[in-house]
């Protein structure tokens, strides 16, 4: 006989004298455990489970999980412990194929099986082997568990979260959203679903509909649920956009974070359209080199000002951002940024997520007093570019501040040139509907903004500077006398006193 069997043996004589063995059991000569009919053994007394405590908010969904606890799988270590019999009392490892390899009785499944379930299992084989088992199962080390996430998430995929399901906070679904780097500013957290591999004796699987929105709203924490080993979740695209929910959606703790660089696209009414990386940062201190690609807030109007700022043919009331979803067609968010200038709305500078597209549509009209608010804006240029030309002491383009009156810009061209320059200048303009504007202007540099005598300037605006009418004069007269001047010249040359 093997050592193995030898002490098999010595275990069940152990247990037969003890009164714990049924003595139907009989070993042969191999020390393999042979049954013999016998009446059923008396059933272990089950007590009844205590009642959980009221929960502080009621669940929205009508069809919630039926979660009966921990479910066991392959890595977990338990003890179990048989009542009265030391020697099958211990820790156990959940092996691979999702059993426990108990003494004489050998495996035993425990997969899918919460601690009580797994418990009653045991007793139940090991009711033919002992009179009246009772048998406890407790968790000693769980395994990691592994959670799929999947649609509106940074990083979508499969994770795998180290946690004790007893410990503070365990494995919740807003720290997993942290772990796929938050969801984007695309998701519907009203409908996120979770699919979930029911316990042992179930269904195959349930889904469930949980209100994230709730959770931020009203501190609802049955929303944020403690997820397990081999959940799926989803996050859906949004079919429309609320504003103030956005802004909202961007400071949750389980949104995206600013850590890394974003891509979007500014095209249409800006002075530098193209695609642009936005980081994050101080937008600039005062007494510091302001880096306009260091952003505070990824927002559309820090990316227009990226851009170079809006021209004066932008159609400020249908900005749209296109935004692509990873479950959905694109979304078209329109925002008015008139209502931004006007009254302080500032929902419709919308946070900005990667791959975004800011567009900025051409107006069809646009009146002086707009011109003149748009060039305040912040996300107008900082400098507008005019052409002087004429009797100026420094003729070309100039840089000057947006809604500069026109006596700035003859004054940064270094002002008329003396005893030349006339003092009505024309005024050519470029329309943002396609017109020429031409206007004669009188100048007077002791008066202030006058939209007739000292308009505000734009972008490419024309300044032109005419000679007076002496210097006319004289100019024509040089040109009459410009050949009798030369032969004058050379008979001087000769000393012909002419």
């Amino acid at each position: 006989m093997n050592t193995a069997a030898y002490k098999s043996q010595i275990m069940v004589q152990r247990l037969l004298w003890g009164g714990l063995l049924s003595p139907a059991l009989l070993l042969n000569a191999s020390g393999a455990i042979a049954q013999v009919p016998q009446q059923a053994p008396a059933q272990p007394t089950v007590r009844p489970a205590a009642q959980p405590f009221a929960q502080p908010f009621a669940q929205p969904n009508p069809a919630p999980f039926n979660d009966d606890g921990y479910l066991l799988g392959s890595g977990d270590r338990i003890k179990v412990e048989v009542f009265d019999v030391p020697e099958f009392t211990g820790e156990y490892l959940v092996l691979p194929n999702g059993t426990i390899n108990m003494p004489v009785v050998g495996p035993i499944p425990v997969q899918n099986r919460t601690l009580q379930q797994a418990g009653k299992t045991i007793s139940a084989r090991y009711a033919a082997v002992l009179q009246r088992p009772t048998v406890t199962v407790g968790l000693v080390t769980a395994r990691p568990i592994r959670i799929a996430i999947s649609g509106e998430v940074n990083r979508p995929g499969s994770y795998t979260v180290s946690a004790t399901p007893t410990a503070e906070g365990g494995v919740t679904l807003s720290r997993t959203l942290q772990l796929a780097e938050g969801i984007t500013q695309a998701a519907d957290l009203r409908r996120v679903q979770i699919r979930r591999v029911q316990a042992y004796g179930s269904s195959a699987g349930q889904v469930m509909t949980v209100d994230l929105w709730s959770l931020l709203q009203n501190a609802d924490l049955q929303q944020d649920l403690q997820l397990r080993d081999g959940d799926s979740i989803f996050i859906p695209a949004t079919t429309a956009v609320n504003l103030e929910e956005a802004r909202q959606l961007s400071a949750a703790n389980f949104a995206a974070r600013n850590n890394r660089p974003l891509k979007v696209a500014v095209v249409g009414e800006v002075y530098r359209p193209g695609p642009y990386t936005l980081l994050e940062g101080a937008v600039g201190q005062p007494n510091q080199l302001i880096n306009p690609n260091l952003l505070q807030v990824p927002s559309v109007t820090r990316a227009i000002q990226i851009a170079g700022g809006i021209t004066q043919s932008a159609d400020i009331r249908n900005v749209q951002v296109r935004r692509l979803t990873r479950s959905g067609p694109p979304q078209i968010i329109k925002l008015d940024f008139w209502k931004l200038l006007k009254t302080g709305d500032v929902l419709q500078d919308l946070p900005l997520q990667d791959g975004d597209t800011v567009e900025i549509p051409t107006a069809t009209s646009i009146t002086d007093n707009e011109l003149t608010a748009l060039g305040a804006a912040s996300f107008s240029p900082d400098k507008i570019t005019v052409n002087v030309v004429g009797e100026v002491k420094v003729p070309g383009p100039v840089s000057i501040l947006p809604n500069s009156p026109l006596n700035q810009a003859i004054l940064a061209a270094g002002g008329f040139v003396n005893n030349r320059a006339s003092k009505t200048v024309t005024l050519i303009r470029l329309n943002p509907n396609g017109t020429v504007e031409k206007r004669e202007i009188g100048t007077n540099f002791a008066q202030g903004v006058s939209q007739q005598n000292n308009p505000a300037l734009r972008n490419n605006d024309i300044i032109v500077v005419k000679r007076n009418g002496l210097a006319t004069f004289s100019d024509g007269l040089n040109s009459v006398l410009g050949p009798f001047n030369g032969i004058l010249g050379v008979f001087r040359l000769f000393g012909l006193g002419i």
